[in-house]
């Protein structure tokens, strides 16, 4: 596994980023860079099962199968991907799955004075998928902060 680093500085309170990136509905639009109509299934409590998903054009599911690893309310939230969602099915044993299972995607909220630093770590093998991180990472965080700064 490879880790990528990205981060932002939001101007406004760690609590009010938390919720924006967190939130039902806030999590929809700032994650739509990364597919139109990302959004997820469960809590996000330290334990839980959560799924990511994005609609495909056939109407079924596809996402990551993951729970929460670790979640610190405003200052640190870790998510495992353990699984797949394909057509509408969970796959957490398959050997594909194998190769990556266990890959961490973590946040850090730091107060900077007035400004919340978001820092993001997210393991991902090199890449295709590596490549496409880091084209919408820097993107998906500044609207982030556009809906976190102007809420």
């Amino acid at each position: 596994m490879h880790k990528l680093h990205f981060s932002i500085g939001i101007n406004t309170s760690r609590e009010k980023v938390w919720n924006t990136m967190l939130g039902r509905d806030t999590y929809r639009l700032w994650t739509d860079v990364f597919g139109p109509g990302s959004h997820y299934v469960g809590d996000w409590s330290k334990g839980s099962k959560m799924l990511f998903l994005g609609p495909e054009e056939t109407g079924a599911m596809s996402g990551m199968v993951s729970r929460i690893k670790e979640n610190r309310p405003y200052e640190y939230i870790s998510i495992e991907h353990i699984g797949i969602v394909q057509d509408g099915k969970e796959d957490t044993t398959s050997e594909s799955v194998k190769g990556w299972a266990g890959a961490l995607e973590n946040y850090t909220f730091k107060e900077v004075g007035s400004t919340t630093e978001v820092l993001v770590d997210v393991d991902t093998a090199e890449g295709e998928y590596e490549q496409m991180f880091q084209a919408t990472w820097p993107e998906a965080l500044q609207k982030l902060k556009q809906l976190a700064e102007n809420a």
